[in-house]
């Protein structure tokens, strides 16, 4: 049985699968939360963009540094889209 991480966790068996499978704690809490709430259908929700591939490399950049991923500048296209993916 998952331990209890607390009342900002709604469903700790699937953040504590999420954890171990290395998503780091903000991740996995979002995808946790999301799949313990039915109204959210986190699945449901997806498709409003074009994928990342479809993007211009400023578009990646902007969208990076929005989040705030370190040593965006040096990065190509490729590496932009993975590290948008793994944040």
């Amino acid at each position: 049985m998952a331990r209890d991480h607390g009342p900002s966790i709604k469903d700790d068996e699937t953040y504590q699968a999420l954890r171990d499978e290395g998503a780091s704690k903000e991740k996995a809490a979002r995808i946790a939360n999301a799949q313990a709430d039915d109204s959210r259908a986190p699945s449901a929700r997806g498709g409003s963009r074009p994928p990342y591939e479809e993007w211009t490399k400023d578009e990646l950049y902007d969208r990076a540094r929005e989040i705030g991923i370190e040593g965006r500048s040096d990065m190509n296209k490729d590496e932009l889209i993975d590290a948008l993916r793994h944040h």
